[in-house]
């Protein structure tokens, strides 16, 4: 199951391409970024894709395949760009990474991270963004 949370606290379960493309269009100040996740009974782990609208209006992107060692950053100042990434994503296409440079930031997370989505550049859901 897919499920959307934005800065806010608002989710949308089963999340589809509008409600994704809604949500990200909706990012400004206040509302800065959403994660995508993916809970699964079997597939152990943290899998989500997230993205935060930085101050000077580009957007960074970032996607963890379960461990903290496979967690991805990249930015871009296309809202187009991510809304691809973000949908082919969701919808497991093989590609879905192709469009960018991703750099492992992994060495930014402690090998003990806990399993739950961090806010863009690391912080604990409940810490709000990271924005440094």
């Amino acid at each position: 199951m897919l499920i959307a949370t934005n800065e806010r606290g608002h989710a949308v379960k089963g999340s589809s391409k509008p409600a994704i493309g809604k949500m990200l269009a909706d990012l400004q100040r206040g509302n800065s970024h959403l994660v995508l996740e993916r809970l699964d009974a079997e597939r152990p782990g943290s899998w989500y894709i997230q993205v935060l609208l930085r101050e000077n209006n580009t957007f960074q992107l970032e996607y963890r395949d379960g461990v903290p060692e496979l967690h991805f950053q990249t930015q871009t100042i296309s809202q187009e760009k991510v809304l691809g990434a973000l949908l082919g994503w969701a919808g497991a296409a093989p590609d879905w990474q192709d469009n960018f440079m991703w750099n492992n930031i992994s060495e930014q997370f402690a090998p003990n991270d806990p399993e739950s989505p961090e806010r863009p550049g690391g912080e604990d859901p409940s810490n709000g963004p990271h924005t440094g």
